[in-house]
């Protein structure tokens, strides 16, 4: 809007009557204390909230260069000074989530939250799960608290439905895509840190001291730059929020998220501890009553779990905790006092026993036995109840032992509320099970039974067992399996449900679904909510129109994929031949998928292979099926792009170089951003080792390396001509997001390729962090540019977690790669980690070397590597350390050596080294400085140590190289046990 527009609305507007004009948003600039005036007021016009979108919308406005190029917004005063009036304002709001999360989009409450870290002075480029927020200042612990808070807020809130918002005009449909997708990239990295900040909160639980955050006044301190005093890190700066109340919020929290993915135990512990809060002040504690008796209700009906101030909540507790402790004798027990008190409800019993056979599956030993007796406590329970015996219960009775009869009499002894009618067929069933008559008659003899029936009653029942007994001599017929059992009046839908959640046998499955329709009609594909299939998939398979056949595909389809999770490779082909011979017979597409998805499963089973130390190649049939899978078009065929990105990564993983540069057809390479990539990778891969490395098609590989790391900076302009908020997200010019990118990193596996990877970052990190002294280095780094013409479009700090989660992720395929050692202790050097530095420089002079019994090869132990392993020592205050390493440098460096053995603070063993050093000038430098000290016993040392004949300077140069020689590995070796 030009000025004199600008004039003639506001000449317009305050010929109104009795209507104030709004402040703007600019005049807070030029007035530091209208702000806080502004905020006082009982209705604020623009509110708090728009204010902040109206701060941030200014501080991200692009700027345009001479050339009328568009870039990101400038780092000056006047952006700064905006982006804090904006945390000012949220300030005054007291952080409160609630209220910001309702007024702001994610795009805006994600750039406020990172302005407050970086007000906070959190640490870029580091992981807050790495960081430990006992040792941070007060309020930089609590940025780190309240962003995590919002991560996990957030994913929950994301998972509710949204209403569709109604078409509007082109260019406003444009700017809500936009705003979609630029929120979508913020959810994907929010989910795929989900875990870390889970982990954050409940590190924050475990802080028992007052927490501080940021006020109006810590801000103006900041601004002031008064923040060189401490004074607002110091632990009164700020608004205190105690301990409790924070706790409390969390709990809260935590619990959402807990609901969301389906940790009801998790969850049952948050609302446990969140309900027992006590709290002498609610100020800070934001809490939807509503929400939150919601969950507990859930909570309730999906675990049993009572609320705390009910009288049943001991009980749970009690169980829980001696689940917990391992007391699985006292579990049982408390299971048969139960039957008697009744106070467990059912649905928590049978949970408790899930969890047993969860562990039992999971490959914990000796809890078989506790899952018999647990099940036999739920068998009477249900017994007393009149409920029918489980499907477990009556498998268990197939085969039971002495040992297992034994018990089930023991606890109907004491459970001795039993009526007549439901011990009469709890006896029958029991009778009817057994096949051994020496079990039956225990039975049939037993106090309990004689006592509770009378003798007419007692002939009847033994007249029956007998005539069983006759039948089961009579014929010969084996012991039925479980599976045989049918579906009578004992065998319900329910438990057919459950044989169907736990059958992997495609002809039960199959078998099941058939009994299951034939007693009900509804989609049983919905009985188990963790049977997923693909999205890609979704709509071809409930398409098929017989409900019996779209239930089977998709069962036998999820289970498989399951499988192949699990690595049960062989279950998976069972059910995806299954599946396969079923769709062939009346649907091409999903013959095609169902082949797509076996592909896969050869191609995960040989990559599990090989991760597990095979040095098979994979048969030529199945190198010839992923080349035909990448070649296949096949119109309106759905494919999963998963499929395609480990096919390529599974080529580059068997060195099929030849087909990636040569064979593939260029359409693909143009339309699938895996082949692309995989295409580069190969051609710079193949031209490496060649006596000149060739630069094009690396620069190749470069450009498109760059621009997946990009950030691309966007704006919209209102319908009153102001610009909008500035959209920052992964490059839409890029082929790939960064994530899939760094997903895609982890399927590989062929040195060559990670080493080529981990050059092109160490070089890209080493341009955008322009640090000549301080850079990382790696093989094969003179391929690449040296220079970016556009630097400020790269995202440094994804950079710097890229290449770290890189070299980190190629460690775990081989931790004996002397370069990738070297790589991460540049890393760790460069962030001021001298420790973890010095111990992997260790560890990459002792994999080549034999662990120093041989000498470490120069190009491995360079100068600039010897003079970072100086530096560590020095840093660490391992002096003595310092001065022997000094001697490693093809030029002694005297100086560094000498000013090194003046320190008396020496964190060393200092004498103990002496033994290693083999110049004789800093033997005696050594011997003068413990004279001048007066250290009698120290220059001793030093003195025998120059008297050693092998180092007499008279030697001829073989004999003190190999003096040289032995003492280097010696000292190497002694360092090694000291930081290994």
């Amino acid at each position: 809007m030009s000025v004199e527009a600008a004039d003639r609305v506001a000449a317009v507007v305050s010929s109104w009557p009795g209507t104030p004009l709004q402040t703007s948003w600019f005049e807070f600039l030029l007035d530091g204390s209208l702000l806080e005036k502004h905020l006082q007021k009982s209705n604020p016009d623009p509110t708090p909230v728009q204010l902040i979108i109206q701060f941030l919308e200014q501080a991200s406005k692009p700027s345009v260069n001479e050339q009328n190029q568009v870039q990101p917004p400038a780092d000056n005063r006047r952006n700064r000074t905006l982006k804090l009036l904006a945390l000012k304002v949220a300030a005054h709001m007291k952080w409160d989530l609630d209220v910001l999360e309702k007024g702001l989009t994610i795009p805006v409450l994600n750039m406020l939250l990172n302005e407050l870290l970086c007000v906070s002075k959190v640490p870029p480029g580091v992981k807050h799960v790495d960081l430990d927020l006992s040792t941070l200042p007060p309020t930089t612990a609590m940025g780190v608290i309240i962003y995590n808070r919002w991560a996990i807020r957030t994913i929950v809130l994301s998972s509710f439905p949204e209403k569709q918002t109604k078409p509007g005009p082109h260019q406003m449909n444009i700017i809500v895509q936009q705003e979609k997708e630029m929120t979508e990239n913020i959810l994907t990295v929010l989910k795929e840190q989900a875990a870390d900040s889970i982990s954050v909160l409940e590190g924050a639980l475990q802080l028992k001291k007052d927490f501080y955050v940021h006020t109006l006044r810590t801000l103006d301190l900041l601004a002031a730059d008064a923040a060189a005093n401490g004074e607002t890190e110091s632990s009164t700066a700020g608004l205190c929020i105690s301990a409790d109340e924070l706790h409390c919020q969390v709990h809260y929290d935590l619990g959402g998220i807990f609901f969301q993915q389906g940790y009801f135990t998790c969850l049952y512990g948050s609302l446990f501890l969140l309900n027992v809060c006590q709290l002498d002040s609610t100020i800070h504690v934001h809490l939807d009553e509503k929400r939150l008796a919601g969950y507990w209700n859930a909570c309730k009906a999906l675990t049993g779990d009572c609320d705390p101030s009910d009288s049943q909540t001991l009980p749970y507790d009690q169980i829980n905790s001696l689940i917990r402790a391992c007391n699985y004798q006292a579990v049982i027990e408390a299971f048969i006092k139960d039957n008697v008190s009744r106070s467990l409800p059912n649905h928590f019993r049978r949970s408790v026993l899930r969890e047993f056979l969860y562990k039992v599956q999971q490959g914990e030993s000796g809890l078989d036995e506790v899952c018999h007796k647990i099940c036999v406590c739920n068998a009477i329970r249900d017994a007393l109840e009149g409920e029918i015996l489980s499907v477990r219960f009556q498998q268990l009775l197939l085969k039971p032992s002495k040992r297992i009869v034994d018990f089930i009499l023991e606890v109907l002894t004491l459970s001795h509320n039993f009526n007549k009618i439901s011990f009469m067929r709890f006896c029958m069933t029991l009778c009817e099970s057994l096949e051994e008559l020496s079990l039956v008659f225990m039975v049939s003899s037993h106090k309990l039974f004689m006592e509770l029936l009378k003798e007419e009653e007692r002939k009847v029942l033994v007249e029956q067992m007998r005539k069983r007994s006759a039948t089961i001599n009579l014929s010969a017929k084996p012991l039925p399996s479980f599976y045989d059992i049918p579906a009578s009046a004992s065998v319900n839908i329910g438990q057919l449900e459950q044989q169907l959640i736990l059958s992997l046998e495609p002809r039960r499955i199959r078998q099941i679904l058939i009994e299951l329709h034939g007693m009900a009609e509804r989609p049983f594909w919905r009985v188990n909510s963790k049977w997923e299939v693909p999205s890609d998939y979704i709509n071809v398979i409930l398409s098929i129109k017989d409900n019996l056949t779209k239930d089977l595909v998709y069962i036998l389809m999820a289970k498989g994929l399951h499988c192949i999770s699990i690595k049960d490779f062989g279950h998976a082909r069972q059910l995806f031949s299954a599946c396969l011979e079923l769709v062939t017979e009346f649907s091409p597409k999903l013959r095609q998928v169902m082949l797509n998805e076996m592909l896969l499963l050869e191609v995960r089973a040989h990559e599990t292979m090989a991760a597990e130390g095979s040095k098979e190649r994979p048969p030529p049939d199945l190198v010839s099926r992923v080349r035909g899978y990448l070649e296949m078009r096949i119109h309106d065929l759905p494919l999963r792009q998963v499929v395609g990105e480990e096919c390529v990564a599974f080529m580059l993983n068997w060195r099929e170089n030849d087909y990636l540069t040569l064979q593939v057809p260029p359409s693909l390479v143009m339309n699938n951003p895996y082949i692309k990539l995989g295409q580069l990778l190969a051609s710079t891969c193949k031209e490496l080792p060649g006596p000149k490395e060739s630069r094009r098609t690396a620069k190749e590989l470069w450009d498109v390396v760059v621009q997946i790391c990009s950030v691309s900076i966007q704006h919209k302009r209102n319908n009153d001509g102001r610009v909008g908020l500035i959209k920052q997200r992964e490059s839409s010019m890029g082929i790939l997001h960064r994530s899939k990118f760094i997903t895609f990193i982890k399927k590989l596996r062929e040195p060559l390729v990670l080493t080529t990877l981990i050059s092109l970052f160490v070089r890209l990190h080493s341009i955008v962090r322009d640090d000549i002294v301080n850079e990382v280095t790696a093989e094969h780094l003179s391929i690449w540019p040296s220079s970016l013409p556009n630097i400020q479009a790269v995202d440094v700090e994804a950079v710097a977690v890229t290449v770290k989660e890189l070299v980190s992720y190629a460690l775990t395929l081989n931790p004996n790669n002397q370069s990738w050692l070297i790589t991460q202790a540049d890393i760790y050097f460069v962030t001021n980690q001298y420790s973890a530095a010095l111990n992997l420089y260790l560890q990459a002079g002792a994999v080549c070397s034999d662990f120093f019994t041989k000498a470490v090869p120069p190009d491995v132990y360079t100068d600039q590597v010897l003079k970072r392993m100086i530096k560590c020592c020095s840093m660490m205050n391992c002096h003595t350390q310092v001065a022997v390493l000094c001697q490693f440098l093809r030029e002694v460096d005297y100086m560094t050596a000498f000013k090194a053995l003046q320190e008396q603070n020496s964190h060393d063993a200092m004498d103990s080294f002496y033994d290693y050093i083999w110049d004789v000038t800093i033997l005696e430098y050594l011997t003068h400085i413990h004279h001048k000290r007066g250290e009698t016993e120290k220059r001793q040392i030093a003195v025998k140590a120059i008297g050693q004949t092998e180092l007499n300077t008279s030697n001829p140069e073989e004999v003190l190289q190999l003096a040289a020689q032995k003492r280097k590995k010696r000292f190497l070796q002694a360092m090694a046990k000291l930081y290994f």
